[in-house]
């Protein structure tokens, strides 16, 4: 019916555009040059991005993103950012499960390929803020993530703890510095970046607490046993981490700090004599199921996520996780149960 009333306002419509289109010819400009926004910086290419993004984030998402972050230089390093779309990553991302590495505890890639889609979301995020692209046009947000499987990681018993510390201390170049390791993981629970970040200045000895310092930035005190306080301040003031007490704590015999690679030849050696470790690929994050669990079965859901240093409402379900927080004294106190030693800051028992 609106066509039938208006044939000549078409008709005009038609010559207008046409005028239009030949004129922006004669100028040289493309009619598509008219959608972008004034003032748009040209979208780089990965090569020319990746290396700044790089620089701009901490040191543990660079170490957790570089390799895949390598892998779309090697495909893409001379396409622009807005070239890719969503297909393509998801390609890009399917194709890596040919190229992972078969272990034990291998799930057919979905790790490398929820990685690879992270790593690409990180960059798109800088590239927004950057106003290099336009949210609504970010590839990587309409790409979903495989689904998590759940974890094969559990609570060792008393029995497969009390072996590995027994081998722990009796092989090695450093027993002394294994079985501290292993003691303290298991009775904090905190992560192996939290160990290795630790310093003299983070230990309160009066009070048995130390400074943790995790992933997210995350920094909280948590109480230790006088044993393992000792052990610590021991520890610092033997191998030379006491002269500078913003030096890293764990270090070697020698004075040199420890890094992650002292826990993979830990866990490596402890498989060769005790082989349930390496056919289930075990590794200090079981020490943290373990540690929380019990304190879960012994001091309820409150304590253990004060334990573990979570933050309130990430995962929690409905507000009622707000008024549930557990105080420092609490945790004090399972830990005084979980080591049989007194704890300055523990209620009495």
């Amino acid at each position: 019916m609106t066509t039938s009333r208006h044939p000549q306002h078409k008709e005009n419509n038609s010559d207008e555009l046409h005028a239009v289109r030949t004129l922006l010819t004669k100028i040289g400009i493309a009619p598509e040059e008219l959608l972008e926004p004034p003032g748009k910086q040209k979208v780089p290419t990965f090569a020319d991005y990746i290396p700044h993004v790089s620089g701009a984030v901490s040191p543990a998402t660079r170490r957790a993103y570089e390799p895949y972050w390598n892998r779309v230089l090697a495909a893409w390093g001379k396409r622009s950012l807005d070239d890719p779309s969503p297909s393509e990553i998801k390609n890009l991302a399917e194709g890596m499960k040919e190229q992972v590495v078969l272990r034990r505890n291998a799930r057919g890639g979905r790790s490398a390929v929820e990685h690879l889609i992270a790593a690409l979301r990180c960059l798109y995020a800088h590239a927004v803020a950057d106003g290099f692209i336009a949210e609504m046009h970010n590839p990587a947000r309409r790409v979903p993530k495989p689904r998590r499987l759940p974890s094969t990681r559990r609570a060792l018993p008393d029995s497969r703890l009390a072996e590995l510390h027994r081998v722990a201390a009796s092989t090695g170049n450093d027993p002394s510095l294994d079985t501290l390791l292993l003691r303290l993981h298991t009775e904090t629970a905190c992560r192996r970046g939290g160990a290795l970040a630790l310093r003299p200045v983070d230990l309160d000895v009066e009070q048995c607490l130390i400074q943790l310092r995790e992933k997210g930035g995350t920094v909280r005190w948590q109480p230790v046993s006088p044993t393992l306080m000792s052990h610590l301040h021991t520890h610092g003031m033997q191998r030379g981490s006491g002269s500078d007490p913003q030096e890293q704590l764990l270090r070697y015999a020698n004075g040199s700090p420890i890094t992650r690679r002292r826990y993979d030849h830990l866990w490596s050696r402890l498989g060769r004599y005790l082989p349930w470790i390496t056919t289930q690929q075990v590794s200090t994050h079981w020490l943290r199921h373990t540690t929380l669990t019990w304190v879960e079965r012994h001091f309820g859901y409150a304590v253990a996520r004060e334990f573990a240093g979570h933050a309130t409402g990430h995962g929690d379900v409905g507000a009622t996780a707000t008024y549930i927080r557990a105080s420092l004294n609490e945790v004090a106190a399972a830990v005084a149960a979980l080591t049989g030693e007194d704890h300055p800051l523990a209620p009495d028992r």
